[in-house]
């Protein structure tokens, strides 16, 4: 895929990762709407603001309505509240499946179309390496990138005769707001954001940005005793 000809739509692009995907897609001569529930706070020059809330469908459909031209989206959009599954609060755990999986199904359900009509694209779906194993004190994050994942699988297969490429992009922690609190090693946003257009480009299915997300994949198939060797 040409970059530089695509037409892209990021969601949270207002900072952290979704601002440095934005700078990275117009360093490289794409046009780039970039989503964020307060427009004003996008400060990328020749980024075009758009006002976005992924976990509203009226919001949702009022994107879509404003853009015609989008040929790749990229959910990136997230929410990070820390919530267990078992004494988080209910409200937090809706709110990682409302973004995460329901806020990205949406926006698929609105942007495929136009993709389509503009003679094809590609998806991109920010997922992580724990949409493959869980952490029980953030297990509702977990849980909802795990779905998003099966999401972006079944996705992938419905839109592959309208010419749509859905990707998911796995990384561990990135250096940004949402991992402020985080003292393992963490990745450069704008390294990440490279690799993840790179595999846009190349007609990727699947990015595996680090090396936390390679390994969570290669011990995939030695189930519960890889992941949770506690347990055995």
């Amino acid at each position: 895929m040409d970059i530089s000809a695509s037409t892209v739509l990021v969601t949270g692009a207002n900072r952290g990762f979704g601002r440095a995907l934005a700078a990275e897609l117009l360093g490289r001569g794409a046009t780039v709407y970039a989503g964020a529930r307060n427009p004003d706070q996008i400060d990328l020059p020749g980024a075009k603001p758009i006002a976005l809330d992924i976990t509203d469908p009226a919001s949702v459909q009022a994107a879509a309505q404003a853009t015609r031209d989008v040929t790749v989206l990229i959910n990136n959009a997230g929410s990070a509240t820390g919530a267990d599954l078992l004494t988080g609060g209910l409200d937090d755990i809706h709110l990682e499946m409302d973004t995460h999986y329901f806020g990205t199904l949406s926006m698929v359900r609105a942007f495929a179309p136009q993709i389509a009509a503009n003679g094809g694209g590609a998806i991109l779906n920010v997922l992580s390496g724990l949409s493959w194993v869980s952490f029980p004190e953030v297990g509702a994050y977990c849980a909802a990138k795990s779905a998003a994942w099966s999401l972006t699988n079944a996705l992938r297969l419905q839109l592959a005769d309208q010419n749509i490429r859905v990707a998911g992009l796995h990384v561990g922690y990135m250096d940004t707001d949402m991992t402020a609190s985080v003292t393992a090693e963490k990745s450069d946003p704008a390294d990440i954001a490279r690799i993840a257009i790179d595999g846009i480009a190349a007609g990727s299915y699947e990015i595996l940005a680090d090396n936390a997300s390679r390994q969570a994949q290669a011990a995939l198939a030695g189930g519960v005793p890889a992941f949770y060797p506690q347990l055995t």
